[in-house]
C-alpha cells in the first residue's frame, strides 16, 4: 500500500507551532498537557508516567490491574518515521514495532510491523505479536514533537521489559521503512504501573554491562593473549625472561577472559539472550583456558619423557583457544549490532540529519 493512500486511517495533524515550541530540554516535555491535541483515551489518561529515555524520545505509559497498557512515545520531529519495538530479547529479529510518520501530504500513519529479520522484505507491515486493544492507535505532530499513541491488553503485568528505539530521516515508500538513522535498546521496568512515583528506569546497566563485555573480550581474547603466544615464539632466546612474560602475560588475558565470561553470564541471566553459539564458544574457550592454566602447573622438567607430549598439548590447546575466542569476538560484535538495530539494510543516499 503506498504510504500517500489515503485509505490509510490518519489523524488530524497538529503544527500549530514550530521549533520554537521545544525548549530543547527532553525532561520538560513531561509537562505537556497532551488533552488539547491527543485524542481519548490517550489525551485524558490519569496517573500517567513520564521518562525520558533516549535522545529526544519521551515515554509514558500507563499499566492498570486488568494488565492494559496505553503508550505514548514522543520525539523531537523533522521527516522520516520513529518507532518503538518490543523484544523478548533486546534484539530486532523476532520483535514487534509500531511505527508512525507524517508524509508529505500531512498525513499521519501508523503501523504495526513484525521484524522477522534483517532485510526490508523480512519487515512485514501490519503484522506483528503486540497485543494491540480496538481502540484505534494515533499519530499527532504536535508542534516539532511527533506522538505515537497505542494501547495494549497483556496477560500478565509486564515488569522489565527490552524495548528498541530508532528513526529515520527519510519517508517510507509505499510503507516499506527507509534504514534508521539511529537507534538503541534498553531495558525499562513497567512495574511503577499507574503509580505517582517516576520508578520506570531506562535500563542503563543492562546496556553498560555489554559494553564492558564486550571490551573487555577484545582487549583479553583479541589482544593480551595473543601477545602473550607471541612471546615464546620470537623472544625464546631471551631466557628466562621470555617464560615470565608469557606467564604473566597470560595470567592476566585469562583474569580478563573469565571476567568477561562471568559478564556474560550476567547478561544471559538478566535478558535471556538467545545467543547459542556465541555462549556455547565462550564456555568452550573458558574450558581450554582453564586447561592452560593447569598446564602451567603441571609443566614437567625438560628432561622428562612426556615433555614433549606436555609440548603439543600446550601449544594445540593454546592455538585451538585463541582462534575461537577470535571467531567468538567476530560473533559477539555481529551480535551487539543486531541487538541495537531495528532496521537494518543498506543506507540509502540523501541526507540523513538526526533528530
Amino acid at each position: 500500500m503506498a504510504a500517500d493512500d489515503d485509505e490509510d486511517d490518519y489523524v488530524e495533524v497538529d503544527s500549530s507551532s514550530g521549533y520554537d515550541s521545544y525548549n530543547g530540554g527532553v525532561s520538560e516535555q513531561c509537562d505537556t498537557d497532551l488533552r488539547s491535541f491527543l485524542p481519548p483515551p490517550y489525551g485524558n489518561l490519569t496517573n500517567v508516567i513520564c521518562k525520558p529515555i533516549w535522545n529526544t524520545f519521551v515515554l509514558r505509559y500507563t499499566q492498570n490491574e486488568e494488565h492494559v497498557m496505553n503508550i505514548i512515545v514522543s520525539a523531537l520531529y523533522t521527516t522520516g518515521w520513529v518507532g518503538i519495538g518490543f523484544s523478548r530479547d533486546g534484539m530486532m529479529v523476532g520483535s514487534s514495532a509500531m511505527v508512525g510518520w507524517v508524509n508529505k501530504k500531512g498525513h499521519a500513519r501508523i503501523h504495526q510491523y513484525y521484524l522477522q529479520g534483517r532485510k526490508q522484505s523480512e519487515v512485514i507491515q501490519d503484522k506483528g505479536e503486540l497485543p494491540l486493544t480496538n481502540v484505534p492507535s494515533s499519530v499527532v505532530l504536535h508542534g516539532a514533537t511527533i506522538y505515537l499513541a497505542f494501547q495494549l491488553k497483556f496477560s500478565a503485568m509486564v515488569s522489565q521489559q527490552p524495548i528498541l528505539l530508532a528513526f529515520g530521516n527519510a519517508y517510507p515508500r509505499h510503507n516499506h521503512l527507509s534504514a534508521h538513522s539511529d537507534k538503541t535498546a534498553v531495558v525499562f521496568d513497567f512495574s511503577a504501573g499507574s503509580k505517582s512515583s517516576a520508578a520506570a528506569t531506562a535500563g542503563s546497566d543492562i546496556g553498560q554491562t555489554k559494553k564492558n563485555h564486550g571490551v573487555l573480550g577484545i582487549i583479553g581474547w583479541g589482544l593480551i593473549l595473543p601477545v602473550g603466544a607471541i612471546i615464546p615464539r620470537y623472544f625464546r632466546h631471551k631466557d628466562p625472561l621470555w617464560y615470565y612474560l608469557h606467564s604473566v602475560i597470560q595470567v592476566v588475558g585469562f583474569a580478563i577472559g573469565l571476567t568477561t565470561v562471568l559478564l556474560g553470564r550476567q547478561l544471559y541471566n538478566k535478558i535471556n539472550a538467545n545467543v547459542p553459539t556465541h555462549r556455547g564458544i565462550g564456555i568452550f574457550v573458558l574450558v581450554l583456558s582453564i586447561l592452560q592454566v593447569l598446564a602451567f602447573f603441571l609443566r614437567p622438567n625438560k628432561e622428562a619423557k612426556i615433555r614433549k607430549y606436555w609440548n603439543w598439548y600446550h601449544h594445540w590447546f593454546g592455538r585451538i583457544a585463541l582462534f575461537f575466542g577470535a571467531l567468538n569476538i567476530v560473533l559477539g560484535i555481529q551480535i551487539g549490532d543486531e541487538s541495537f538495530t531495528i532496521i537494518n539494510h543498506c543506507f540509502r543516499s540523501g541526507n540523513r540529519r538526526l533528530i
